[in-house]
C-alpha cells in the first residue's frame, strides 16, 4: 500500500510521517506540501501514485480538493487533525502520528 503525507511546507510533519511508516510492513510513504516554497512540492502525479492521501489539517484537505480534485477521484483522503507546532521527529508528533495513522490503513 503506498501512503502519501501532505502538510504545508514538507518540512516537519510530512517528512516525519514518511520516516515513520516507510518499508513498515510493506508500506510505500511519501510526503509532499500544498505551498509553493514546499520542499518537495505536491504534484499530480503523486496524488495518482498513492493509495491513500493523508493531510494534516482540514484546510490543507480543501487546498487540495480545490487545487487537485480531478486527480482525488476515488482516493481515500483523511485528515489526521494534526497541528503546524511541532519539530521534525518530535516525540509528541510521532506519538500522534502512530495514533491517528489506522493501522490497516
Amino acid at each position: 500500500m503506498r501512503l502519501l503525507f501532505i502538510c504545508g511546507r514538507n518540512r516537519r510533519r510530512s517528512p516525519t510521517a514518511e520516516a515513520l511508516f516507510d518499508g513498515v510492513g510493506g508500506l510505500e510513504a511519501c510526503s509532499a506540501g500544498l505551498n509553493a516554497d514546499a520542499n518537495v512540492p505536491l504534484t499530480a502525479d503523486l496524488i495518482e501514485w498513492a493509495d491513500v492521501v493523508f493531510v494534516m489539517e482540514a484546510a490543507q484537505r480543501a487546498k487540495l480538493s480545490r487545487t487537485f480534485a480531478e486527480h482525488l477521484r476515488g482516493k481515500r483522503v483523511v485528515c489526521l487533525n494534526i497541528p503546524d507546532r511541532f519539530a521534525f521527529m518530535d516525540p509528541k508528533l510521532v506519538r500522534l502520528l502512530r495514533q491517528r495513522v489506522p493501522c490497516s490503513v
